[in-house]
Order: structure tokens, then C-alpha cells, then sequence
């Protein structure tokens, strides 16, 4: 990866150790976050459009993850795939009904009111919207001493104000900014200011929903950096939803391929880009924009997956997948590993290839 080494220069609070069972400092020999056969499904109340019966569209479908300290784990695919419902059932904004969320080695998808709360201070989310993200009645300032006196009521009222003077200014605004109301600042700032308000309470991980794709082209370039700087100030994990590749390849550490709600491919990032085994993987880097030698945009190539229909068994991609057989029809794929943290669920992949070998090894139908 490409990534700047150089962090901000301002003196940052570190982030409070991981809390383990009973509140206890975590093991750091244990993954900071995992989630195990997650499923949802988002249910259509009848009469909407004329139906006459409830409509239950399947959006995750038993997603297992694991995320270690300090990664970036970028979770892409195209709209519709499952990337933001993943993102807000592991923050517990989704109730979970089936899979579990574990963190620093504790099952937290169950806790309510203070146990939560206390998991909060370590887990932060940045919206897709800034604007939308943002209380329109609260000055800056307001809004990010909402979480300092929440997670820190013993801080006195100067101390939180000299937080998010240092706040703004890790992010890069003046402390003049404090005193404005969002409707005041452009997308790149108001997002600047979401960053700086997940930040507050110095958590150890940051869910980042589609951070990016709200601002103009110009502007995501800074607010990319600044994540970058930021993680490397602070010693941050990310878990990254995204859509753009190029972005991806830049940030991540390792990367998860969703497709209609399933886990297609997981490993890491310069295995991913340098060797895809997914054919719906291949598809998404075959459709990435190219240029030729004298910088003229060539025309993108395409995944073709837009008239896919959501497959009632079997392997969800087989529909549009060269390698389709008839055993994809019948049963749908598990993820198998390759190995040194890379695996695929395809039915056509072989697990015994050796791992790094680009081109992938076709299985026998059946």
C-alpha cells in the first residue's frame, strides 16, 4: 500500500485499553472484533404498492468476520450488497436476531443501557451523510462536547472545551469553527467535524460508512488522508465500507467482498488486488476504470450483475458466474481457506492451489 507514514503533529490522548468480561483490560492476543454468522432480514409491510402478504428481503446471510487491532478492514461490493446493515448491526443501531458481535473477547450484541454504553466509548461510527450526521440546531462545538460529558461526566466544562479546541484542530479547522452550525461549513468540513466527533471519546475502533461518497472528488482525497493520519496518530482500527476501489486499495490492510448479503472473499489487500479467486471479485476489479499510456480514460469494463435475481438455494452469484456448475445450483458455497488469511467461497475454486497462484483452479462439476 501507498500510505503516508507522517501523523499529526497535535498530542493526542491514546485510546483506553479494550474492555474484556466484567469490564476487565481485553487480551490483545484476541482479535478486537468478530462477528459470527450474521443474518438479517428487512421486512416490507403488506399494502406498500399494492401487495397483499409481508415481503422479507434477505440482506445479510451468515457473515463471519474477524478484525484485528490496528488493521483496516475495507468491506466492498456494489449497492445493495449488505455493506451498511453489516456496518449497523455490529454498532447495534440494526437489532441483531441471528449471529453474534464479539469484542476484545466479549459478546456484546446483547448488552442494553449502561453495558453498552460502556463498549461505546471504544466503538465509533462515521455516517455516510455528514450533514444528515449532524444535530442543525447545535454549534459544532456543542456537538462534540455531547459525547466528552456523556462518556466523561467528571471532565469540567473548561476541560471539555480545550478538547474540541484540540479536536478541530486534529482535524484540521480552526477553533473559530466550534462556534458555527453545520449548515454553515461545506460537505468536506461537516464530515471533518464527523470525524472529529468520533474521536472524542478516544475509541479504539471506527466504523466508516461510505465516509467518502458524499463529498466531491476533490475534497475525498483530504478527508482520505486525514483518516490515514489519523490511524497511524492513534493507533486506530478500521472497519472501512466503500464502494470505490481505488480508495480501497489505498486504505486497507485487508479487504471482504460482499455479494447480496454473502461472503464472497476475505484476505488481505495485496493478495485481493494482486490475486482475485472470486469470479465476482475479478469482476469488480475488471470493471475499475483504466487509462491508457497517454492518460485517456479507457471504457470500464463490467461486472454484469445488475438483473441477477436472489437465488432461493445455491451459490447467489451462479447466475452470472463463468465458472457456474451444476453443483452451484444445488448448494450454496463455503468459505474455505487458502491460506495466510486469505479465503473464498466458490465451489469452482480449488483450496488445495497453492495460495498466491493467479489463476484460479476449476473443480470438476458435478
Amino acid at each position: 500500500m501507498n500510505r503516508s507514514a507522517d501523523a499529526t503533529a497535535t498530542p493526542v490522548p491514546t485510546p483506553a485499553p479494550a474492555l474484556g468480561a466484567l469490564g476487565q483490560p481485553a487480551d490483545v492476543a484476541l482479535p478486537l472484533l468478530e462477528v459470527r454468522g450474521l443474518s438479517h432480514r428487512y421486512r416490507l409491510p403488506r399494502g406498500v404498492f399494492g401487495r397483499r402478504r409481508p415481503v422479507e428481503i434477505q440482506a445479510l446471510e451468515a457473515v463471519s468476520l474477524t478484525l484485528w487491532r490496528g488493521d483496516a478492514l475495507c468491506v466492498v461490493g456494489e449497492s445493495g450488497s449488505g455493506k451498511s446493515t453489516l456496518a449497523r448491526l455490529i454498532m447495534g443501531l440494526l437489532k441483531l436476531e441471528v449471529g453474534e458481535v464479539h469484542y476484545a473477547g466479549s459478546r456484546i450484541d446483547h448488552l442494553e443501557g449502561r453495558q453498552r454504553q460502556r463498549y461505546r466509548r471504544h466503538m465509533q461510527m462515521i455516517f455516510q451523510d455528514p450533514y444528515a450526521s449532524l444535530n442543525p440546531r447545535l454549534r459544532i462545538a456543542q456537538t462534540l462536547e455531547e459525547p466528552i460529558r456523556v462518556h466523561f461526566p467528571e471532565a469540567s466544562r473548561q476541560q471539555a472545551r480545550e478538547r474540541v479546541d484540540t479536536l478541530l484542530s486534529d482535524v484540521g479547522l480552526d477553533r473559530g469553527w466550534g462556534e458555527r452550525y453545520p449548515h454553515e461549513l461545506s460537505g468536506g468540513q461537516r464530515q471533518r467535524v464527523a470525524i472529529a466527533r468520533a474521536l472524542s471519546v478516544s475509541p479504539e475502533l471506527i466504523v466508516a460508512d461510505e465516509p467518502l461518497s458524499a463529498l466531491d472528488l476533490s475534497v475525498q482525497a483530504q478527508v482520505l488522508n486525514l483518516l490515514v493520519d489519523t490511524q497511524l496518530a492513534r493507533r486506530l482500527t478500521y472497519l472501512f465500507i466503500s464502494h470505490d476501489l481505488a480508495v480501497v486499495e489505498y486504505l486497507a490492510t485487508h479487504v471482504a467482498v460482499l455479494y447480496r448479503g454473502t461472503l464472497c472473499e476475505v484476505g488481505p489487500a495485496a493478495q485481493i488486488f494482486a490475486a482475485p479467486r472470486h469470479p465476482y471479485t475479478r469482476a469488480l476489479l475488471a470493471a475499475r476504470p483504466r487509462f491508457d499510456e497517454a492518460g485517456a480514460q479507457c471504457v470500464a469494463g463490467s461486472a454484469d450483475t445488475s438483473s441477477a435475481m436472489p437465488a432461493t438455494r445455491g451459490c447467489v452469484y451462479r447466475h452470472h458466474c463463468p465458472l457456474a456448475t451444476p453443483l452451484c445450483a444445488r448448494e450454496p458455497p463455503s468459505l474455505e481457506a487458502l491460506g495466510d488469511g486469505h479465503a473464498v467461497a466458490c465451489h469452482a475454486i480449488d483450496a488445495s492451489a497453492v495460495p498466491g497462484d493467479t489463476q484460479a483452479q476449476s473443480r470438476p462439476g458435478s
